[in-house]
């Protein structure tokens, strides 16, 4: 059987704009961890799927550890539920062990020892200076010496970003703002394996190639073959001349009618390889939204299953303005259309829209 953009871009709605649950750590269980280095995105997201959500729940989520945040798969900030999480830090361990090995000098074992004593250190809450001057003095009780100085700026974020631990922020309020951040180890709620990383992915994002799998979660591209070699799923040919994959029992295909405002760095985008993203955007426009240069991507319009421009609501103030930007050749978003996910935004970041402009976007 062949799927088109089209049809993968349905399969995967069905996923990603469940009709339930609507609670907070439900939605999440259903769509996935979402990439949150920008804090803000994790309301955005779960606003833009179920339009009810505020930000009182979604911060007490977060209070009461139903969802948790920290640095984990190819070295970004995701929220996920705590059955998630395990998976990802796994995934976490498995495809960065290379990367800091040969900047520390250490071997594997070696490495996993660094880590297990960092999550040892961290049963309480840590600063990022304290997790580093942890680091870097374990390092020189392991190899002798200390880190050279280029060595020591570049692995700042190993101490936090090996998937073990979890962040929250410092001042203890300001859950969707950038503050600073503690640490603390995570445990995990039992067990996990590569088999899980797949299937997490496929559930969420699915049907998904290879490659998706090992974009997404940051795995060497052979680990990936080796796990799916081991699972029953159903195959597909693509409309890329790539098979994607899939679970025996996906849901059915959905349409997304109307106007998502969606956040920086959506799993629609992230979710899946950079040259296959096409079942929701084109490449021109994924171009105009995700700026190669410095890796900054703009929150996404998605008018009917379409990413289609980009919005903001900038600044920190509670009462602000709105702007909405669509792609030439696309179609408008009607201001009839924008209210209720306006409406979203404002009960999911606690602010006051105080007015929406809608313009053309250059191309």
């Amino acid at each position: 059987m062949s799927l088109s953009w089209d049809d993968l871009a349905a399969l995967t709605s069905a996923r990603q704009f469940p009709e339930s649950p609507t609670d907070v750590a439900g939605l999440v269980d259903a769509i996935g961890p979402m990439q949150t280095q920008t804090a803000r995105s994790a309301f955005l997201g779960l606003a833009a799927r179920s339009a009810g959500i505020a930000h009182a729940a979604i911060s007490a989520a977060y209070e009461s550890a139903s969802i948790v945040r920290g640095s984990t798969i190819r070295g970004t900030v995701h929220t996920a539920t705590p059955a998630q999480y395990g998976p990802l830090g796994l995934a976490t361990r498995i495809g960065q062990h290379r990367r800091w090995s040969n900047l520390l000098g250490i071997d594997r074992s070696g490495l996993e020892e660094l880590w297990a004593s960092l999550e040892d250190f961290a049963r309480d809450w840590r600063t990022p200076e304290e997790l580093r001057e942890q680091l870097a003095s374990m390092v020189v009780a392991h190899r002798g010496e200390p880190m050279p100085r280029a060595q020591e700026q570049a692995s700042r974020y190993l101490a936090f970003g090996h998937g073990g631990l979890v962040r929250r922020p410092a001042s203890g309020k300001r859950w969707e703002g950038q503050g600073r951040p503690v640490y603390r180890t995570f445990d995990p709620p039992g067990p996990s394996t590569l088999a899980d990383v797949v299937r997490l992915h496929l559930r969420c994002h699915g049907p998904a190639s290879r490659h998706d799998v090992a974009w997404w979660s940051g795995l060497p591209l052979g680990v990936v073959d080796e796990t799916i070699a081991e699972l029953a799923l159903t195959s597909y040919d693509g409309p890329d001349g790539r098979t994607y994959l899939d679970l025996a029992d996906p849901p059915p295909p959905a349409a997304v009618a109307g106007v998502r405002l969606l956040p920086e760095f959506d799993a629609l985008l992230c979710g899946y390889d950079p040259r296959a993203r096409k079942r929701f955007v084109t490449p021109e426009h994924q171009a105009l939204l995700w700026n190669a240069a410095n890796g900054l991507v703009l929150p996404p319009l998605m008018v009917d299953g379409r990413l289609t421009g980009s919005w903001q609501a900038g600044g920190s103030a509670r009462k602000r303005p709105l702007e909405v930007h669509w792609f030439a050749g696309t179609r408008r978003p009607r201001k009839a259309e924008l209210e209720e996910p306006v409406a979203a935004v404002e009960a999911a970041l606690g602010i006051t829209v105080t007015g929406v402009s809608i313009t053309r976007m250059p191309s």
